[in-house]
């Protein structure tokens, strides 16, 4: 089946085209398709935009679309940044990822209760309009300083549950195993095996 990834992004279409390696899946990215649009991310959950971005790239091709939006919600803040996580510091969507984690410190400068998770909501559409979708999270708290460079966003300021340190600081192949997208990621290739017929 031919599947449309609703975004650009290269990192994610060669992390969806490992995780669908053994399946039969031609994927291609939004422009691949021939939608050079940007879809306005208006939503007030992550399913609403994840939503909002397969709708809109199943409208103009007909083909099968998955689409997913993720951040980082804090329990202190009331679950922020939440939706925002891409555009939370002063500054937007231009400021940079110390900007953002710097601006999150600044936050909960003093506050002890420092619970937080990474979530990914997953919306696929299907041809015959049919919609599979798939949350994933990861739990875990905010440290007081960054630690490590790796990673990319909050993951200097994240501790996973059951590790000792930051997101930054595991690497990829630990956070390929644990991580948000990882989890919504096993989740949507268990529904469209089962859709294929592969898995009932």
């Amino acid at each position: 089946m031919k599947l449309i990834l609703a975004s650009n992004n290269a990192k994610k279409l060669k992390e969806l085209k490992a995780i669908l390696a053994d399946m039969d899946v031609e994927l291609l990215s939004q422009r691949e398709a021939g939608c050079d649009f940007e879809v306005d991310e208006t939503g007030t959950t992550f399913a609403e935009n994840a939503w909002l971005k397969a709708i809109a790239v199943y409208e103009a091709t007909g083909e099968a679309v998955v689409a997913d939006d993720s951040g980082l919600m804090v329990e202190a803040l009331n679950g922020e940044p939440g939706v925002y996580s891409a555009r939370y510091a002063p500054g937007g969507h231009e400021a940079s990822d110390k900007e953002k984690y710097e601006y999150l410190l600044s936050k909960l400068e003093g506050v002890e209760q420092r619970a937080a998770k990474f979530v990914t909501s997953i919306c696929c559409i299907l041809p015959g309009g049919e919609v599979i979708r798939t949350v994933g999270e990861c739990r875990g708290e905010i440290l007081p300083y960054p630690h490590g460079e790796g990673g990319f966003g909050y993951d200097p300021v994240f501790k996973p549950e059951g590790y000792e340190t930051s997101m930054a600081v595991l690497g990829p192949e630990v956070k390929n195993q644990i991580s948000h997208r990882a989890n919504a990621l096993r989740e949507f290739k268990k529904e469209l095996r089962k859709y294929n017929g592969i898995d009932k």
